[in-house]
């Protein structure tokens, strides 16, 4: 047999390489972390608010007195910690990473919270931002979380590469709007998670439709919603039709997200709830 030289055409049955499986590539959490699922919000194109899904669905399953993790491994541009008012730096002890805790006692990692200046930009290439998204599951102290959530960056670059080949993720949650074009981005999302064998739970629409304030009346802003049509295609649920609500804007300027009140999301928490029953 030749010398691997990672041209599978010149290797034999028995090359190592042929004979990985995914669950081979699985990174270990921290020694002193236990994590029981982890979910991960995944969109193909930004701006469709996975920040805030994943930020809702932390809330309510908190409120329903889990133990309960952010991973913000959109490191380009991190939002977790402005929706939570985080204002302090995540520290260090001579064991790992510590967590910074919002108001609720949500654990939470971003690269925001390892900056001094969270308006400075991160300019770095892939692998170290890659390497970046390991570290926080590696060397983070996360200590008993029932549900970790992972808000996503957009795509299927490194970074969602490097999440569902490094952690044990049970399920990812696809963040999409009602538009035209919202089942070429779905389809993106769904067909990554089938290549790397992950579950796809459902599917959530947000900026889904605004309600007028003086009539009452629903308004459908950016047109008749497609979501059901493509959640058809791919055989997914539906979990959730998010509207535009400036309450919720204003709860994230504000660092707030933790006050919202609203039922859209409950059956996605129930979803998501499932899985560890």
């Amino acid at each position: 047999m030749s010398e691997c030289n990672h041209d599978c055409s010149s290797c034999g049955e028995n090359c190592p390489s042929r004979q990985m499986k995914p669950e081979d590539f699985l990174e270990k959490p921290h020694d002193l972390s236990q994590i029981r699922k982890v979910i991960g919000v995944v969109s193909g194109k930004g701006g469709v608010g996975k920040s805030l899904v994943t930020s809702l669905l932390a809330v309510l399953l908190r409120r329903r007195e889990y133990n309960v993790a952010i991973m913000d491994a959109d490191i380009t541009g991190p939002s977790i910690p402005r929706i939570f008012g985080l204002k302090e730096m995540a520290t260090a002890n001579q064991l790992g990473l510590l967590p910074v805790e919002t108001k609720t006692g949500i654990k939470a990692m971003s690269v925001n919270l390892l900056l001094e200046d969270e308006t400075m930009p991160v300019v770095w290439r892939g692998p170290v931002i890659a390497g970046t998204v390991k570290q926080f599951w590696t060397d983070v102290i996360w200590g008993d979380v029932d549900f970790m959530f992972v808000d996503m960056p957009p795509g299927t670059g490194d970074v969602p590469l490097t999440v569902f080949q490094s952690i044990p993720v049970d399920g990812i949650i696809v963040v999409a709007s009602p538009q035209e074009l919202v089942s070429m981005i779905v389809e993106k999302a769904v067909r990554m998670a089938e290549t790397m064998n992950v579950p796809i739970l459902g599917l959530v629409e947000n900026m889904s439709y605004a309600i007028c304030p003086d009539c009452g009346k629903k308004l459908e802003i950016f047109g008749e919603s497609h979501i059901e049509e493509t959640a058809q295609k791919y055989g997914l649920p539906v979990l959730a039709k998010v509207p535009f609500a400036s309450s919720i804007a204003k709860g994230c300027d504000k660092g707030a997200v933790e006050l919202f009140e609203g039922e859209w999301m409950d059956h996605a928490a129930d979803v998501v709830e499932a899985l560890l029953k």
